[in-house]
């Protein structure tokens, strides 16, 4: 059971991760999926790819130390295709498609070198590692190029022998230097191959695929059949991956912890209908943004008791009360809500405070300025644009709202500054900075405009 951390936005402080590495174990992880996308400490040529808040070595022996010592398997995740780093006018060049920087050139020797050359350097900083995921989802693109058109009017090749040759090209990088280790893929290009063109093409025998469904009502006879049909072609194992967060909305603030049970119930039953010997895991992702570019959904803290509702139903093969009452216990948490979003949310780990005041803003800010601004008739009636642009106002007026508006101001004013203060503890300052811009700005800063234009008026 490995917890997917999608450290490509809002990636926690080192010792904040370091801090739940013990609640990940006792709810019952048995390792990490880590994708590190720009937070790795990459060195040499590749060290543009850094993040400002990239971990640093440091950082990064401590955390995986920590990992090992709660019993925990580390799987770091290079997510290839590289859109982060061919974002980077230095690595244009290898684009598929000139303009895009969704899939690598599989036809530049310099390509691999690139690849091989990231591995190199994520290996170096991991010790006994049994798996490496190497990606290769929704390589959207992959044969748009000018040198893949011309590849594809060869006989017989086609885009799916394209992305074959492509993912064995990546997973023969680690096979041939790193024999002991694994690759294993995302298995959405895959699915829709025959037998024959997998079982031809060599790749079974190299990768194990992760077979991916974040749907609360997953279609488990199909599951089925694909994890024969990919035994039939010779992949010696499957993976599952489930989602405890971030695959319900790409700006989603809270989480709805009843999609994701449901969604691990529905891969347990897959499993009941699997051969036993054909699974070898499942990792829960947590994604942080849809992909590199969009839109960071919730924030790790935020959903620690999804994640524990998650592992909880997968460690004990179900849901009950009694598994309900051990999240509960686990998390310092007296009302743990299923099927609705928690209205009040205390907690007492790590990072709690920031799920009670994401809660809280989530639900109330924009609805109370709302509230104020557009339905309060001496607002609408008399302070509308018109009047504000031009500074007009009846005196008797103002008292009407002008001491709800600057109550109601001072009121998120404090919240917020609260929610600051808690995240600085867990989070850079580019995180804070874009969760605020998304999330408090937009209502905050109307409240505020209307308070200075009464001032004035």
């Amino acid at each position: 059971r490995l917890v997917h951390l999608d450290l490509k936005g809002a990636a926690p402080r080192a010792q904040y991760l370091e801090q739940v590495l013990p609640l990940l174990r006792t709810l019952g992880a048995t390792g990490l999926l880590l994708e590190y996308e720009d937070t790795f400490p990459y060195t040499g040529p590749l060290e543009l790819l850094r993040a400002p808040h990239a971990y640093s070595p440091a950082e990064l022996r401590a955390l995986l130390s920590r990992a090992r010592a709660q019993g925990l398997d580390v799987v770091p995740l290079l997510p290839f295709p590289l859109q982060f780093v061919l974002k980077h006018r230095e690595f244009a060049h290898l684009r598929e498609v000139k303009a895009l920087p969704n899939a690598l050139n599989p036809h530049k020797e310099e390509s691999l070198a690139l690849v091989k050359a990231m591995i190199d350097q994520v290996m170096a900083l991991h010790e006994d590692l049994q798996w490496f995921h190497i990606g290769c989802d929704e390589v959207y693109y992959l044969g748009e190029g000018e040198e893949s058109k011309q590849w594809l009017q060869q006989q017989d090749n086609t885009p799916e022998k394209l992305c074959l040759s492509h993912i064995k090209a990546v997973a023969s990088c680690l096979a041939s230097s790193y024999p002991m280790v694994t690759p294993i893929v995302w298995d959405d290009m895959l699915r829709g191959m025959s037998e024959e063109t997998l079982a031809g093409s060599g790749v079974p025998q190299l990768v194990q695929p992760m077979i991916w469904d974040y749907a609360a009502d997953i279609y488990v006879e199909g599951k089925v059949q694909l994890i024969e049909k990919y035994h039939r072609c010779g992949f010696s194992k499957v993976w599952f991956a489930s989602a405890f967060k971030g695959a319900t909305g790409v700006n989603q603030s809270l989480t709805l912890i009843g999609h994701h049970l449901r969604n691990q119930l529905e891969w347990l039953q897959v499993a009941s209908r699997s051969p036993a010997d054909v699974l070898e895991g499942i990792a829960l992702t947590g994604w942080q943004r849809y992909d590199h570019f969009s839109v960071l959904c919730e924030l790790l803290p935020v959903a620690i008791p999804s994640l524990a509702v998650c592992l909880q139903a997968l460690k004990n093969g179900g849901y009950s009360e009694k598994v309900k009452e051990n999240v509960e216990k686990l998390l310092g948490m007296s009302n743990l809500e299923i099927d609705t979003f928690m209205s009040t949310s205390l907690g007492t780990f790590p990072g709690s405070n920031i799920l009670t005041l994401v809660t809280q803003v989530s639900f109330y800010l924009k609805s109370s300025v709302d509230e104020l601004l557009e339905r309060n008739r001496y607002v609408t009636g008399w302070f509308s644009p018109y009047h504000r642009k031009r500074k007009i106002i009846h005196p008797i007026i103002m008292h009407h709202f002008q001491p709800d508006a600057v109550s109601l101001l001072s009121k998120w004013n404090a919240v917020v500054q609260d929610l600051q203060a808690a995240m600085e503890q867990v989070f850079h300052k580019c995180t804070i900075e874009e969760w605020m811009e998304e999330n408090v700005h937009p209502s905050l800063q109307k409240l505020q405009q209307v308070v200075d234009d009464l001032d004035e008026a």
